[in-house]
């Protein structure tokens, strides 16, 4: 090359995103570079939520349980990946890197080689060969034993996760199947997180990541609990974590290659850079650029979910758990929720709105939701005179208790559909400023608060927010904050960017305070949020100086249906 010769332009380098959903999956094609998100597509699951009849058979399901079919996943790869591809015009020879997130914990039962239980013929009809979603609450019994047994022993990692381990997570899951079908559990080789064996059959390599491990398994920089634990659970539940092996990765780190099958499926070249495993709303904080100390993202859909990172080491009652490098090395990574927010609305526009209101709304040309917002957005603070508990799915922060019910307190002959509306998005506000000063009171500062999710197109809720958490919101940049988030992080397997917080900071984005608290709203918020306070620890049970009466409404209902 002579010295007038320049050398040819770079090629832009892109990554794919997959986001695992409940309903349905969706891929993103993103320009390593900058974030730019070119082609999207989303697949929606064949089986979506499985919770009352297996699929192919006649066998029936129980009270609160919640599975997936495997096969839904898979096909993501199939059609979600080749269609955003299409999309986007971008040459799939330029692709460097895949990464996933997935809801969690969904966990399920595999072979050695991760064949699922539920794909034998001679286990398809059997309920717990399945893959458990996330909101399968049925181990909620098991999730009491591993609680109570913790407790009775003083085992130290209990205080990591508020003090109570979840119905939702591994174990209580995993003690479940030992409780009910006890030969299933002996089949079972693997119990891994859908996070981990989507992974798995993407490079052929099992491995785990250190999100799910630590959040939904229980895992500390000690490691599993003790098989002496273990055993007092039940003694056939001694080999429990041997059950959860595999190489244990760090967020963003490379969990192999993509093999020649998941190639043939994807569209996409064999060898790319394959990133661990990660959850839905961890992965999330990357998309928003948000993964500095006292930055809270709440992820805002179906439920919601709080992450934050910090460099403060605390214990806070009803976490979810604070795991090193959880969201990014070398911080604490925290985590709460709320186990029905937009699932809330949706089941009250369903259930609760007269056929003259649907009417109106489609005279209007827009939807229900639309029409009950415009109408609530009309009313001053207090003037429906409700309060509502936003318990419709259990409780996740800070009372992790699943058998909890919903609370509207305040109807008359004169409360109106909108006035519920709105009361019950003012509920799952008032549970979002629990959280947040739950955090605050145990030395852990929420300096910034960020939304991503669906619910960011509703701007009265967004407000509301702003003015019962007497802060300012800021907003993610995406509409496809997880998908983003992790095509952020295969970039950082690929090679690309050192670690994850240098890649958000080009790829990831959010606008700052793009809500603000109205300060004569927010004092009319405060005495509505003591009113909550109160009711909220009346109806938490015994254990908060109130009344049990929530429990025994849950469990005389399960002994009437069974």
């Amino acid at each position: 090359m002579n010295a007038n010769s320049a050398a040819p332009p770079a090629r832009p380098q892109f990554v794919i995103g997959i986001d695992y959903g409940t309903l349905s999956g969706r891929a993103v094609v993103v320009r390593a570079g900058d974030g730019e998100e070119l082609g999207a597509a989303v697949h929606e699951y064949t089986h979506g939520v499985i919770e009352s009849v297996l699929p192919g058979s006649d066998v029936r399901l129980g009270p609160n349980w919640a599975l997936q079919s495997p096969t839904d996943w898979l096909d993501v790869l199939r059609n979600a990946v080749p269609k955003a591809l299409a999309v986007s015009g971008v040459d799939p020879a330029s692709v460097i890197g895949i990464g996933t997130d997935f809801t969690a914990c969904t966990v399920l039962p595999t072979l050695a080689d991760g064949t699922p239980l539920c794909e034998l013929a001679d286990y398809a009809q059997r309920p717990h060969a399945w893959p458990k979603l996330w909101k399968h609450h049925a181990a909620q019994p098991q999730a009491d034993i591993v609680n109570q047994v913790a407790e009775e022993r003083g085992e130290t990692w209990l205080a990591r996760y508020g003090g109570r381990i979840s119905s939702e997570w591994e174990f209580a899951k995993g003690l479940q199947l030992l409780q009910e079908d006890p030969e299933l559990y002996a089949r079972t080789d693997r119990w891994i997180e859908a996070a981990d064996w989507i992974i798995w059959q993407l490079t052929g390599t099992e491995s785990r990541n250190v999100c799910t491990a630590g959040y939904k398994g229980i895992r500390t920089e000690a490691g599993y609990p003790s098989r002496d634990y273990l055993s007092a659970l039940d003694p056939a539940f001694a080999d429990f974590t041997d059950k959860l092996a595999g190489p244990l990765l760090a967020l963003g780190a490379p969990a192999g290659r993509l093999s020649p099958q998941a190639a043939a499926w994807t569209g996409l070249p064999e060898g790319i850079a394959v990133a661990a495993g990660n959850v839905d709303a961890h992965v999330t904080a990357a998309a928003a650029d948000a993964t500095r100390p006292g930055q809270m993202v709440a992820i805002m859909g179906t439920s919601t979910c709080h992450v934050m990172s910090s460099d403060q080491l605390a214990e806070v009652p009803g976490m979810c758990g604070v795991v090193a490098g959880g969201i990014v090395d070398g911080l604490w990574g925290y985590e709460a929720g709320q186990s029905a927010v937009g699932d809330i609305f949706g089941w009250f526009v369903d259930n609760c709105v007269p056929p003259a209101y649907v009417d109106e709304a489609g005279r209007r040309g827009i939807g229900v939701h639309d029409y009950l917002a415009q109408l609530a957005a009309e009313q001053p603070v207090g003037a429906h005179g409700l309060i509502a508990l936003d318990w419709h799915n259990g409780n996740r922060s800070v009372l992790v208790d699943h058998n909890l019910s919903a609370v509207l307190v305040g109807q008359t002959l004169a409360t109106r559909p909108e006035d519920g509306y709105r009361a019950l998005i003012e509920g799952t506000a008032f549970g979002t400023r629990r959280i947040i000063e739950a955090f605050e009171d145990n030395g852990v500062p929420v300096e910034e608060f960020v939304v991503a999710g669906g619910l960011l197109k509703n701007q009265l809720l967004m407000q509301i927010y702003s003015d019962v958490i007497r802060r300012p919101i800021s907003v993610v940049g995406s509409d496809q904050g997880p998908a983003l988030g992790s095509a952020i992080h295969a970039a950082v397997a690929a090679g690309t960017y050192p670690d994850v917080p240098a890649a958000a900071a080009s790829m990831g984005r959010r606008t700052e305070a793009v809500y603000r608290p109205d300060p004569a709203r927010a004092d009319r918020y405060d005495l509505l949020y003591a009113e909550y306070r109160e009711l909220h620890d009346w109806f938490a049970g015994e254990a908060y100086g109130g009344s049990g009466v929530l429990h025994r409404l849950h469990a005389l209902k399960n002994e009437v249906i069974g």
